[in-house]
């Protein structure tokens, strides 16, 4: 054979190489890229399930406060959580969200603005925004859920004494504004995420957050007429406790979603520990909870135990990924203790909190986000830093809400008058009963 055709045999032999070599980096690449498609969308719907989860919550939170309250005003609780949602949606998106995850700060790490409205910008809805695990879309609407959630947790503490008009102005207020700036300081990338601050789905920033505004609300409002005659405690019974009880109950359901879709993608083994130490949480809640109220009372107190549940859930919620599961079993016994001691001094204090929403959300998520200072596996999440954390959110967040309450009750009233009080809230500001006779 000549060596002319041996250099042709050669050449064709490397083109046909490279060839196969072009055509193999070409159809991996085209495999990658299908697979994170898929990928992209099972993060995707996930987050978007894990978003009307969160949304079942509000029904949950509306049928407990009704329950524990009584019947002449059932049709208001019902009215403001139904208007809660609708509020807290169409703030998110005219100035939250950009409030919320601002991109850049411009007053160091403290506030920042990107601007009115929502824009997904090119790549919102690509693979390209937030590593495939979900749209811009997607993000608000699930983010959105959660700002509501904040100001339900107010609504609970006022209720039955509180004007209609006046609790709308401040749930505007406080959800456009006070949740969204300290939120940003965590979840937007602020001075304290940069500090090291750890809060998984919440326990401060929604939770303690709705606490501190629902302890303002109370100390300006007053408590119930009656609730405190010659120095003792009467109590208020509440008109429904199986309505209650069916109320604790979405929420435990929506709570898979709260936590579970704060994994942001639906990562298999974090979704699933989260699920568990969720779950877990709440039923040492529950059993915490069972057993000092029967220690301390007596009996054991439906009510207490209920409370306890959603205190086991609340103490969860900023280390439901960190840490173990005995850990979190551990962190919701405590919270079912920690809830009922924290009602009975809180109703010594002669502080009127119909629904235990303060013990709840207030004290039980300063619990569980200095309990990843004790419990995380993480060895870079430290105590003092979670305590700066807790005492930062007090410090902006309760003279915030006083301020705005003090303001809204020096220009419309705060308070209904004694007359439409004791007639109940649904026939003086609705012109309706929430039951037929």
């Amino acid at each position: 054979m000549s060596m002319k055709k041996k250099t042709s045999y050669l050449s064709l032999f490397r083109y046909l190489v490279s060839a196969l070599f072009i055509l193999v980096l070409t159809s991996e690449s085209m495999l990658a890229q299908e697979a994170s498609q898929e990928l992209f969308t099972v993060n995707n719907t996930w987050m978007l399930v894990a978003t009307f989860l969160v949304f079942i919550m509000h029904l949950g939170f509306a049928c407990l406060e009704s329950g524990l309250t009584q019947s002449k005003n059932t049709a208001n609780i019902l009215f403001k959580n139904t208007t809660i949602v609708a509020i807290g949606l169409v703030t998110y998106a005219f100035v939250g969200f950009n409030l919320m995850y601002p991109g850049d700060f411009s007053i160091g790490q403290f506030f920042g603005f990107a601007g009115f409205g929502l824009d997904p910008g090119v790549d919102g809805n690509t693979v390209a925004y937030a590593d495939g695990a979900y749209t811009y879309w997607t993000d608000f609407i699930f983010q959105a859920m959660f700002a509501a959630t904040g100001a339900t947790i107010v609504s609970g503490a006022v209720a039955e004494r509180i004007k209609l008009s006046s609790f709308l102005v401040f749930v505007t207020i406080f959800v456009a504004l006070v949740y969204t700036i300290a939120g940003s300081w965590k979840w937007g990338g602020g001075w304290l995420d940069q500090m090291g601050f750890y809060d998984f789905a919440g326990s401060t920033l929604v939770h303690s957050v709705g606490g501190w505004g629902a302890l303002a609300g109370v100390i300006v409002l007053g408590p119930r007429i009656g609730k405190y005659v010659d120095g003792r405690i009467k109590g208020i019974a509440g008109h429904s406790m199986p309505l209650a009880a069916i109320g604790v109950f979405l929420l435990w359901l929506g709570w898979f979603g709260f936590n579970g879709g704060s994994v942001l993608s639906a990562d298999p083994e974090l979704v699933s520990l989260v699920f568990v130490t969720t779950c877990l949480a709440a039923a040492t809640g529950i059993i915490g909870a069972m057993l000092t109220s029967w220690f301390v009372q007596n009996k054991p107190d439906l009510s207490m135990v209920l409370n306890g549940m959603l205190a086991g859930l609340v103490g969860i919620t900023a280390g439901a990924d960190t840490v173990s599961v005995n850990a979190a079993m551990l962190i919701g016994l405590v919270a079912g203790i920690i809830v009922v001691g924290s009602v009975l001094l809180i109703d010594r204090a002669k502080l009127d909190d119909p629904v235990g929403a303060i013990s709840v959300h207030l004290v039980c998520g300063i619990w569980g986000t200095l309990a990843v200072g004790i419990f995380s596996v993480n060895p870079d999440h430290s105590f003092v830093t979670q305590l700066i954390g807790v005492l930062s959110y007090g410090a902006f967040v309760f003279p915030a809400a006083l301020v705005i309450f003090y303001g809204v009750k020096a220009t419309l009233g705060l308070r209904v008058s004694e007359e439409e009080e004791l007639r109940g809230l649904d026939v003086s500001e609705h012109g309706m009963k929430a039951y037929g006779g």
